[in-house]
């Protein structure tokens, strides 16, 4: 396209992304100073390619995806953060008391609040886990949670109805034992340290050895299965947009974020280590042909994943590509820290 058409394209993007409202030749000709046939002419050519289609409820036109890829790919720019978006971020990143999990859990619950959208971080469990320590929380008399820390800051609980003649305090003497045999231990290798150091020990301590080892052992298999740590930030964010007045629509989306499937279906190539920020617009994306989500892998601590804003394809593109792409700068930042320290 030629320049005019270029620059008529991305204001149609922009002002539909701000406004939700088909953008008339009306307006369009106050911005460029053409006359009404000129902007028709070059609007009709805009439709002829694709860029633009026309909104059933109104003369106007709106961009289609191929206008959006378009835009994404030639047009759009990346908006640098504010100094009070900044400082929201920083308070996460300097806080060198926080656990990673929590880490995580604030910076998407920040990202969702900066841009309206619903934000994903999907984690692998890293084999360079260690085991940091094990916890056992009574609930009620027949209760209890247990905690499975890691070296990299990661937490998992599993809840656990004891049998009636289960001590609690048997229990809490074989995490006693955990601790003391295990901790450092590759999280990867304690299932069977647990069967062939542990249980010989509690079974001479212990009455009901038997079921307070299975507990221990269901927290380490339940940790290992989960391949991957799923947070989220403003799940149902995005269907405050205009775009979800359907009822049928929301209620397919929703389950989706309750699908771990298709959850997965979001996490980034681990085999694309270029650590780009990546746009899947539409059909684009293997989650939903109605949605556009923008995505990029990380690595800090050890651990790797996917971070992903889910939004409508009338989405702030050059805002999130500018939020994501300092995220990675700072987590990038970290992680050379981190390994700079270890040396």
């Amino acid at each position: 396209m030629d320049e005019r058409q270029n620059k008529l394209l991305k204001a149609i993007v922009e002002s539909y992304i701000k406004t939700v409202k088909p953008i008339g030749s009306k307006s369009l000709c106050k911005k460029f100073g053409c006359s009404s046939a000129t902007i028709r002419n070059e609007m009709a050519e805009l439709e002829r390619l694709g860029f633009i289609e026309k909104n059933h409820i109104s003369s106007g036109r709106i961009p289609s995806e191929a206008g959006y890829k378009y835009y994404v790919e030639y047009l759009m720019k990346p908006k640098e953060l504010t100094g009070e978006d900044v400082l929201k971020l920083q308070t996460i990143f300097k806080n060198n008391e926080l656990e990673l999990s929590d880490a995580i859990n604030k910076t998407v619950e920040i990202i969702s609040e900066l841009t309206n959208y619903t934000s994903i971080i999907l984690g692998k469990s890293s084999s360079e886990n260690t085991l940091k320590q094990v916890s056992v929380i009574p609930i009620t008399d027949n209760k209890i949670v247990a905690l499975v820390c890691t070296d990299k800051g990661i937490v998992e609980n599993k809840q656990f109805l004891l049998e009636k003649e289960s001590e609690i305090n048997e229990i809490v003497k074989t995490s006693e034992i955990i601790n003391k045999m295990l901790v450092g231990t590759p999280i990867n290798e304690v299932g069977k340290r647990l069967e062939f150091e542990i249980k010989p020990i509690i079974s001479r301590q212990i009455k009901q050895y038997e079921a307070v080892y299975n507990i221990f052992a269901d927290a380490f298999n339940d940790f290992l299965n989960k391949s991957h740590n799923v947070y989220f930030g403003g799940k149902t964010k995005i269907f405050d947009e205009p775009e979800y007045n359907n009822v049928l629509e929301i209620k397919q989306l929703a389950s989706k974020f309750e699908d771990k499937d298709f959850i997965k279906r979001i996490e980034e190539d681990s085999e694309d280590a270029s650590g780009e920020v990546k746009i899947y617009i539409g059909e684009e994306n293997e989650f939903d042909p109605n949605v556009t989500i923008i995505k990029s892998k990380y690595r800090l601590n050890g651990e790797e994943g996917t971070i992903a804003i889910v939004g409508p394809k009338r989405m702030e593109y050059d805002r999130v590509v500018g939020l994501l792409s300092y995220l990675q700068k700072e987590f990038n930042e970290m992680e050379r820290d981190g390994e700079e320290d270890e040396q």
